[in-house]
């Protein structure tokens, strides 16, 4: 190849790096093209310059010119004096088989008839004269090096030319059968790409290794059965060092899709091998290399497609200091691809608390704790079924202050805004960039954080954010809530579907962004306890539902969207392209039309109403920050719809799909060249952009008008000037039999492919204008590259601020929704107090209305009111009366109310709660050796440590699962401790109405009953629900609750609506008419027992043995 050549312009540059570097073409065509390419005997444009215009005028001397081609091209060989062919090497080149070519024979009419070859068989080869002269032919391979053809007119024999080999492919198909293949040998292959991935297995014999090669994610050795297993791809491999090795791939474009398989659903860590292109003053050389950049694990995903827009992938670090024994610990979590990031401490107790809350994809913990499985840490992380990860602690320092602005945006530690806006301290307007305060973090929660900062360093590698400063949370300001609640209460998935149908977040969402429902799912879990916070936010809520218009214009607005939180998150990872900008721009100027829409409103409103309701979001628009400055330089570089760097329509399929592994590493090469290119900055952004945008065009212009002179000169109007990259640039002749004729008879095109209807040339003019057109592409993308990491950097700059304005649309998306809530399910506001109060009046279960509404059936609301002097409630009743469904809609309004939602009942006062417990639902635990009463007890026991004087615990059926007497003795002595000790606000449905009787309970109509035992339990009340009877023997459960105790459970309806046997139930209504009239005096009463037994079962055996009768 010539070491440079002159563009139409007149300046003279270096072509591309050759085809082992700047494009991709095949190796078996790369010799042809270079030798072609730098033989400078016939001009191509010489040529066609000096062709008349008129190809008909040319007839005769393009005849003769195809005789003297004929003769000087197509040599006869003779049978006697014939000379044996030349050695061949392992690749023959196209062009040496083009100049040997037989003579083409002609048909009637003096049409050239393009030849047939035909494998010589057995007879064909003994009609060949032997000649003293010829050596003697060596003994016949599988493959025939010649062909020799007989001429019937002359006699000579005609000695085809030997055909190209054809390439070996690299991989081959693995023989289970035999076991041919074999693994690598332990040393290290002389193989650069062999060495490379070996040495790559070694420093990471943790994870699964994707080595990219060329277009290509692959896998070797004894890895690559694996791989190819979990992925359920083809298991080849390929010869190494004299030796096969194990091999697997998938093409670039599969490999989110096949991350996930390995990342998400097998819980692997891969490290990827990206290649580089290197700069390199030899353009012939292969200037590239591989590295790893990055582990990927299910806690540090960034960007991938298929990371669940909808929720957080956080990364939990649970830290400790060695030196001491209590049970403190340290948490800190973070999620990678928003970059949020918080400590915490905690303990041994609340640990099972926090990890549900938090919902982790990965844990991570110190590295000495490996080897150490009866450690209570990792036994606690394995019975939640965490997936655990381990790290040696770096000690790097962390700098808790916020001058650091420039250090500061890397982690989004953007606490609630609305937390302020009552404090009549607060600033409106926050002038700092940084959202960071001063804090001091504890020894236990600065472990954490070294575990956590340390566990990225050892995984992002190159895309490790400059610093990360953590928010501190404190637990005092957030309403706790235990793992075993968040299930019971289905809080955050259901437990019939096993996803989010039939959860508490399915049924209130109506959020229109991604990254407002991650902050409802948030505030989900973790209340607010604060009541200056609820109050904005539900002055917030109020506002919208009042007005209506501005409610349903701003969603149309959120709609729009982008989730700026990752975008920016990805600009600080050193990731992101032009459409990110392109969206970061769109999603300013959405904000900027959200608030200039709020302004206004504002000022029609308050002409009426008066400015006290926009109290709460004058405060959140005084926080946002102008960003118009960023915006238009912004606008000014990026196309409203960024084109990707790419050129024009897809690449033509090779036919003999070849690659090589030395292909040309740089993705930023152009791969199609015949198209238009699309550029993503525009090019009056800069003037050497635009120099550069009118050489593309001028050779744009060239190459339109080199494709129409070679069609009108050759008469071909198939022919057109491509691109791949297995052939490079080439001449494609679509109607190989039509427009053939002139061109194979011309020397300037040397043919590189062939199909069964298309033919592909090698030109030289078309090869020189199609590097010149890459070259400038490569400029262009090079100039844009440059010109994005400035504008990202300009992001960056304003990452605080960029994140502060989403946490604020985030805020109003979430309380939008709880507006349009309200609207839609006749929900009220509550008022939140400091006292411990809990009054509800016809409250409702969202989850179970909803669920009433879609079969036409109407919920029954109940009101409770637990105060001081009543503040724990016995509730008895029948089943599938609605006991259980009266306590759970308690916690959901409780937790409604605390996240700042109206609630679903006619009218609410509630005191704050610190903490919400629930004994509900329980199952056993068959894997930790737990049986169902076990599971109830450990979940019990955890109550009646936990509870608060402020908490709220809801308790069905304690003590069932055991003899009535061990039942009812715990029962009593739960009751008891919640009431003495715990103090709290609780409901407690049983079956053991005998315990209404030992808390004093006493019924009006009870005569001679000793009232003055009540004076115990003087705060506890007494509810129940029931059965309405009709005299013809039907009934319907009554749930309206309503006071006394129920001493009769119904437990046989029940059991009668679910369709047990009808002599079933006849044995069973005779046992209960028994004991009843023993009124519970038959215990001990052995051989009255087995009487019963008997009468019961013959009256069944006789029953069932008689015949029925006629009715």
């Amino acid at each position: 190849m010539p070491p440079s050549f002159t563009t139409l312009d007149g300046i003279v540059r270096a072509p591309l790096p050759t085809f082992d570097g700047g494009i991709a073409v095949k190796p078996r065509i790369r010799k042809l093209i270079e030798k072609a390419a730098a033989d400078d005997s016939d001009d191509a444009s010489t040529e066609l310059q000096d062709d008349p215009e008129d190809p008909d005028s040319t007839g005769e001397d393009e005849s003769n010119d195809t005789t003297r081609n004929d003769a000087v091209d197509e040599p006869q060989v003779s049978s006697s004096d014939s000379e044996p062919p030349p050695k061949r090497t392992r690749r023959k080149k196209v062009a040496e088989f083009a100049s040997e070519s037989p003579q083409v024979p002609t048909g009637d009419e003096g049409s050239p008839v393009k030849p047939r070859r035909k494998r010589k068989s057995s007879t064909e080869a003994a009609q060949v004269p032997e000649s003293s002269d010829a050596e003697v032919k060596p003994k016949r391979t599988r493959r025939k090096k010649t062909a020799v053809n007989e001429d019937a007119d002359n006699g000579e024999v005609a000695v085809d030319p030997p055909p190209p080999k054809k390439r070996a492919r690299r991989t081959a198909k693995v023989d289970d059968s035999d076991g041919v293949v074999e693994s690598a040998p332990l040393r290290l292959p002389k193989n650069g790409l062999g060495r490379e991935v070996r040495e790559n297995l070694d420093k990471f014999p943790h994870c699964i290794l994707l080595t990219r090669v060329g277009s290509f994610y692959e896998s070797y050795f004894e890895q690559a059965a694996e791989v190819a297993k979990l992925l359920n791809i083809k298991l080849t491999s390929r010869p190494w060092d004299g030796t096969r090795v194990l091999m697997c791939g998938f093409p670039l474009m599969h490999l989110d899709k096949y991350l996930k398989v390995l990342v998400q659903t097998n819980k692997r860590f891969v490290a990827m091998c990206e290649e580089f292109r290197l700069p390199s003053s030899n353009p012939l050389e292969k200037a590239f290399e591989r590295r790893v950049t990055r582990v990927l694990t299910p806690g540090t995903l960034i960007d991938e497609s298929f990371l669940n827009h909808y929720q957080n992938n956080y990364l939990l670090a649970v830290g400790r200091v060695s030196d001491e024994e209590s049970s403190k610990l340290g948490i800190a979590w973070m999620d990678v691809s928003t970059g949020e990031f918080f400590a915490q401490n905690s303990s041994m107790e609340t640990l099972r608390d926090d990890v549900a809350r938090i919902g982790p994809q990965e844990v991570v913990i110190d590295r000495a704790l490996q080897l150490s499985p009866d450690d209570p840490l990792r036994r606690l992380l394995t019975e939640e079924e965490c997936f655990v990860s381990y790290v040696a602690p770096e000690q790097r320092a962390i700098d808790t202050s916020a001058e650091s602005t420039d250090l500061a945006p890397m982690s989004d530690t953007t606490d609630d805004i609305t937390a302020v806006a009552d404090d009549p301290t607060a600033s409106p307007v926050d002038d700092s960039d940084s959202d960071i305060s001063p804090s001091v973090f504890s020894p236990h929660e600065t472990a954490a954080i070294h575990l956590l900062t340390s566990f990225l360093h050892e995984n992002l590698m190159e895309h490790m954010p400059g610093a990360l400063v953590p928010a501190q949370q404190a637990s005092s300001t957030r309403m706790q809530i235990d793992a075993h609640t968040i299930k019971a209460l289905e809080i955050r998935e259901g437990m019939r579907e096993g996803g989010a149908t039939g959860s508490l977040l399915s049924v209130v969402k109506r959020t229109t962004t991604s990254s407002g429902t991650r902050l409802l799912a948030r505030w989900l879990c973790a209340p607010s306890s604060s009541l200056a916070e609820i109050n904005a936010r539900q002055g917030l809520v109020a506002l919208f539902l009042r007005l209506e218009h501005l409610r349903k214009d701003i969603f149309e607005m959120l709609r729009r969207i982008e989730d700026a939180s990752r975008i920016v998150q990805r600009f600080l990872l050193g990731r992101g392209d032009a459409e990110d900008l392109a969206a970061i721009r769109d999603t300013i100027r959405l904000w900027a039309q959200i608030k200039s829409r709020i302004e206004l409103e504002r000022v029609l409103d308050s002409q009426t109403n008066g400015t006290a309701d926009w109290a709460g979001l004058d405060m959140l628009m005084g926080k946002m920050k102008d960003l118009s400055a960023l915006v238009q330089r912004i606008d000014l570089a990026i196309y409203d719809r960024p084109g990707k760097t790419m050129l024009g329509s897809p690449a033509e399929e090779d036919p003999e799909n070849e690659r090589d592994e030395e292909a040309d590493p740089d993705t930023s090469t152009p791969s199609v060249i015949a198209g238009t290119f699309k550029p993503s900055i525009k090019p009056d952004f800069s003037p050497e952009l635009q120099n550069l945008h009118d050489q593309l065009q001028t050779l744009y212009t060239a190459r339109d008008a080199l494709q129409e002179r070679l069609q009108r000169r050759y008469d071909a109007p198939s022919l057109a000037l491509r691109f791949n990259p297995g052939w490079g640039f080439h001449v494609h002749i679509g109607k190989a039999k039509r427009d053939l004729v002139k061109i194979d008879a011309s020397t300037l095109f040397v043919p590189i492919a062939q199909s069964g209807s298309t033919k592909a040339f090698f030109l030289k003019e078309w090869f020189q204008t199609g590097n010149a057109i890459a070259a400038t592409i490569m400029a262009i993308q090079a100039s844009e590259r440059d010109t994005f990491e400035k504008l990202r950097d300009e992001v960056n700059a304003e990452a605080a601020a960029l994140r502060r304005n989403a946490r604020i649309m985030d805020e109003i998306d979430v309380t939008l929704s709880f507006a349009s809530l309200a609207h839609e399910m006749r929900l009220v506001r509550p008022v939140l107090t400091d006292s411990k109060v809990f009054h509800v009046v016809n409250g409702r279960h969202p989850t179970v209305e909803l669920g009433l509404l879609d079969s036409g059936r109407q919920f029954t609301p109940n009101t409770v009111h637990l105060k001081p002097t009543s503040r724990l409630h016995v509730i008895t009743g029948p089943n599938m009366a609605g006991k259980s469904t009266l306590l759970r809609q308690t916690a959901l309004i409780a937790i409604l109310a605390q996240i700042g939602s109206y609630v679903p009942a006619d009218a609410a006062e509630l005191g704050i709660v610190d903490k919400v417990f629930s004994r509900v639902g329980a199952k056993d635990d068959l894997f930790r050796d737990r049986s169902t009463f076990m599971v109830e007890m450990l979940e019990t026991a955890e109550i009646l440590r936990k509870a608060t004087d402020r908490s709220l615990v809801i308790m069905d059926e304690v003590g069932r699962g055991t003899t009535v007497r061990d039942g009812l003795a715990i029962a009593f002595a739960t009751l008891q401790h919640l009431y003495s000790v715990n103090e709290c606000r609780a409901l407690f449905a049983t079956h053991f109405h005998e315990v209404a009787d030992m808390l004093g309970y006493v019924e009006g109509s009870e005569p001679g009953i000793d009232s003055s035992l009540d004076n115990v339990f003087a705060h506890v009340g007494f509810f129940c629900t029931g059965v309405d009877e009709t005299e013809d023997g039907h009934f319907a459960y009554s749930h309206r609750l309503r006071p006394g105790v129920n001493r009769d459970s119904h437990g046989l309806k029940v059991a009668a609506l679910a369709g047990m046997p009808r002599s079933a139930m006849d044995v069973a209504s005779g046992a209960l008419s028994w004991l009843k009239t023993h009124q519970g005096q038959w215990a001990g009463k052995r051989e009255e027992l087995q009487v019963l037994g008997r009468k019961l079962s013959s009256a069944t055996s006789s029953s069932s043995t008689s015949p029925p009768s006629d009715s």
